[in-house]
């Protein structure tokens, strides 16, 4: 009889949209998920909750999840394969393999010992995929027969709305050249078809947008962006992952709102009200800038500068994503504020390069600096900026020719940025044409990139900057193409919306 209401109790539980938290934490909310295993009732809101905590990208909270879940039943196998799970970030692009072994070895220390604690074919097939995850091989190559791996698991079990959800991410994380449209598809495709019945399903809510968060396809996205903040209120990611698509149709207002909830859902979570930099803040601040609310910007970056003096790096960031490290945010919002306001004598122009910068703020702050010199005109802090920029954007392309990223966009972005350096300095110096052929160059460069998620990878689009440079010279239908050109990649940016309505 005890067992069987401890059944109950684990059926009720699973069919909760407040999923339980530890002890002396309030209930939160994450996404609904019914994740049949075999483990102990007891460790089941736990483990519900790191599965929904995964498909929000909440790796760190889902990995503390699984734990408690493994504390509560040692031989629980799916709980080790979710916090595996927690160390592939597929979107990303990004894999910690030590990590995941490390957690698979703690269940067992071959595979095959590993296979034999899972409890039914369903979760030796989950486990047998993760394997190949964490196997031999390069990333791209394990990646692919991962994906092959979750395509058979999908086979096995097509109504498993888990199983979709899974391979459709993964799905998503073979797309190593960059974002391709074929393969977003495919994905989006698997989504749809269990959307229906599981429309608040954390996993399908959030890939769904990843699928659509290009101008093209965004509108198919709204549906998803509008119910997955609601869905999962204290994830932050899931707030912010509605500003995918908000961004990607130029809805400004909307992109603030989803990202200061984000932003306060992961203070909530870390327990913090302290400003900061990161993804959720630089997504926030471009959108201010797009608004037209250079106050409200400024005070994004002046607060990650401040957080930066109190908590500077402890070692020299190499990443090239900007979100990847307090310093790097702190130069990318630093350098989308001066491209957007040309405030060349305000603070935040003035500010200098922190200490330990990796190569990527390094060229963020420099390329800021070289701008400044060319609005004020001020010839002897030009060349010192362009010499700094030259100096970062070689280090850029080392370290990003020496990662073999398929997608081209880390080891583009700073020569396309030495091409606009060239053409500031060039027409500063009276040589138009010079200005017009390497902005050219340069806008033919960015076009063959893939298509990004999110504010600009070229901080201010090339063809922005040549629709500019041509607009001054008169040349006013040229430059009412390329201002129309860069709408279609980047839609209801402020600065070329302007610029449009000046031609017509």
């Amino acid at each position: 009889m005890a067992m069987k209401l401890r059944a109950a109790a684990v059926a009720l539980l699973l069919g909760l949209h407040l999923l339980a938290p530890p002890a002396g934490a309030q209930a939160t909310r994450y996404g609904t998920v019914r994740f049949a295993n075999s483990g102990a009732p007891a460790a089941q809101a736990d483990f519900q909750a790191g599965v929904a905590l995964l498909h929000d990208f909440e790796y760190g909270a889902a990995a503390a999840a699984f734990r408690r879940a493994q504390a509560l039943d040692p031989g629980f196998a799916m709980a080790y394969w979710g916090e595996a799970m927690t160390y592939n970030h597929a979107i990303w692009m990004e894999q910690d393999l030590a990590q995941a072994r490390a957690v698979l070895a703690r269940l067992g220390a071959t595979p095959a010992e590993r296979r034999a604690k899972a409890g039914t074919p369903r979760e030796q097939a989950f486990l047998g995929a993760v394997e190949v995850l964490y196997g031999e091989g390069t990333k791209p190559d394990r990646d692919r027969a991962y994906e092959a791996a979750m395509a058979g698991l999908h086979a096995a079990w097509p109504d498993d709305v888990e199983a979709v959800a899974f391979h459709a991410l993964v799905v998503l994380g073979t797309a190593h050249g960059g974002r391709d449209v074929a393969t977003y598809m495919r994905a989006a495709a698997m989504l749809e078809e269990v959307w229906p019945a599981h429309r608040e399903h954390p996993g399908v809510l959030h890939y769904l947008i990843h699928c659509y968060d290009d101008p093209d396809h965004a509108p198919l996205g709204l549906r998803a962006a509008r119910l997955y903040a609601t869905v999962a209120p204290d994830a932050g990611h899931a707030s912010h992952m509605t500003s995918h698509i908000f961004l990607a149709l130029g809805m400004w207002q909307e992109t603030v709102t989803a990202n200061l909830a984000g932003i306060a859902a992961a203070n909530r979570m870390r327990g913090t009200t302290e400003p900061g930099c990161g993804h959720y803040v630089t997504w926030l601040s471009y959108a201010y800038l797009q608004l037209g609310d250079s106050a409200a910007s400024a005070g994004t970056v002046r607060g990650c500068a401040a957080r930066v003096a109190r908590m500077p790096e402890a070692e020299p960031s190499q990443g090239l994503d900007p979100d990847d490290s307090r310093t790097s945010s702190l130069a990318n919002m630093r350098l989308r504020f001066l491209v957007e306001t040309g405030a060349w004598d305000g603070d935040i122009a003035r500010m200098t390069l922190p200490v330990n910068a990796g190569p990527r703020a390094r060229l963020d702050f420099a390329f800021g600096d070289l701008l400044r010199a060319v609005g004020r005109g001020d010839h002897a802090a030009e060349l010192a900026a362009r010499a700094a920029l030259d100096a970062a954007a070689r280090d850029v392309e080392r370290i990003a020719s020496a990662a073999a990223d398929e997608d081209p966009t880390a080891r583009e972005r700073p020569g396309i940025l030495r091409l606009q350096a060239e053409a500031l300095l060039a027409e500063a110096g009276g040589d138009a044409t010079g200005a017009e052929r390497a902005l050219r160059e340069a806008a033919r460069r960015e076009a063959a990139l893939p298509v990004a998620f999110g504010p600009p990878t070229i901080d201010k689009p090339s063809e922005e900057r040549l629709a500019e440079l041509l607009l001054r010279q008169g040349r006013r239908e040229e430059a009412r193409g390329h201002f129309a050109a860069v709408l279609l990649r980047a839609p209801g940016r402020r600065l070329a919306t302007e610029g449009l309505a000046a031609v017509r």
